[in-house]
């Protein structure tokens, strides 16, 4: 999977977390990346003619939480393909398996280095392109 062609939807509420991760899908290769603050400026975002080819969605938003992000995605037919990576803070078993449930791909606990983010980021597109119909 070639990283530089993606366009990534960063969906964060702490700025400092948000350049931090930006930096590091840039550091990847990534060729755009798209940020939001909240989950309504998200779910606006997907709403448009741009559709991104990842979401990294953090859980714990100050308006809309990442599973009701993750939800609405899966629930709109012209983005319900697009992977959606989690990224928390909580990392209970019961909010992995909730954010699965929500049709979270994968699922990435903080703090994490700049590998274990690129490592899942590959896993959860790879499984995305398996799963997509050609």
């Amino acid at each position: 999977m070639e990283l530089q062609h993606l366009t990534v939807l960063l969906v964060e509420d702490s700025p400092m977390f948000r350049v931090m991760l930006r930096d590091m899908l840039q550091e990847m290769g990534v060729k755009s990346v798209v940020e939001k603050p909240n989950g309504k400026s998200a779910m606006e975002y997907l709403q448009g003619a741009e559709k991104p080819d990842l979401v990294c969605l953090d859980l714990t938003l100050p308006d809309v939480s990442g599973y009701d992000v993750c939800e609405h995605i899966r629930r709109t037919p012209a983005i319900a393909h697009v992977p959606v990576l989690m990224v928390s803070a909580r990392n209970l078993p019961e909010d992995k398996a909730y954010a699965e449930e929500a049709g979270a791909n994968g699922y990435l606990g903080k703090p994490f280095t700049p590998e274990e983010l690129e490592k899942r980021v590959r896993q959860v597109l790879k499984a995305a392109v398996a799963r997509s119909p050609q």
